[in-house]
């Protein structure tokens, strides 16, 4: 929308086999693709700090982050680090880590009043890190998402929620 700065990605959620030609339909349609698969990045998702108090997840991610950087150094890609927060909480830790030592902070199904609160702290903070939005995204919620100042917005329907229709070649 106008005066939003939200880039809109899909997710790896695609159909089997059609990856690749799914993916390119989102960029031709003006998305991003978020990744090909999960081999690109390092994605800490809420179920793998899920249990952890936030001074806990923050430190479990300083020690991923550094595992990271050595399998940088020793010649393996990873285009970026992320991580899932469901609570503000747990992204006021994340904030508390040095710059550049993860690229997004995915905050999923945060409503809008957090997702406000979200950038208003990283903002703060000063960091570069960019936040994306994930979960209840559709036609009807997507608008007022991207005015709250995210970064990204990932939607997962734009791949498998799309309408195949049958072409028949034959006579």
């Amino acid at each position: 929308g106008e005066n939003c700065r939200a880039k809109l990605l899909d997710t790896r959620k695609t159909t089997p086999g059609l990856r690749v030609l799914e993916k390119y339909a989102v960029r031709c349609g003006g998305g991003y693709c978020h990744r090909m698969g999960l081999h690109e990045a390092v994605l800490i998702k809420d179920n793998h700090i899920a249990g952890l108090q936030p001074g806990e997840v923050a430190e479990r991610v300083k020690q991923a982050v550094e595992r990271t950087n050595k399998l940088k150094a020793q010649g393996v890609e990873v285009k970026f680090f992320e991580v899932e927060v469901d609570t503000i909480d747990q992204l006021r830790a994340l904030l508390t880590l040095p710059d550049g030592s993860i690229d997004f902070i995915l905050c999923d199904n945060f409503n809008t009043e957090m997702l406000q609160e979200a950038v208003k702290l990283r903002d703060e903070s000063g960091k570069r890190i960019l936040l994306e939005a994930s979960g209840g995204v559709n036609m009807e919620t997507i608008g007022a998402i991207a005015k709250t100042g995210v970064d990204r917005i990932s939607v997962g329907g734009l791949t498998h929620q799309a309408v195949s229709i049958d072409v028949g070649l034959d006579a």
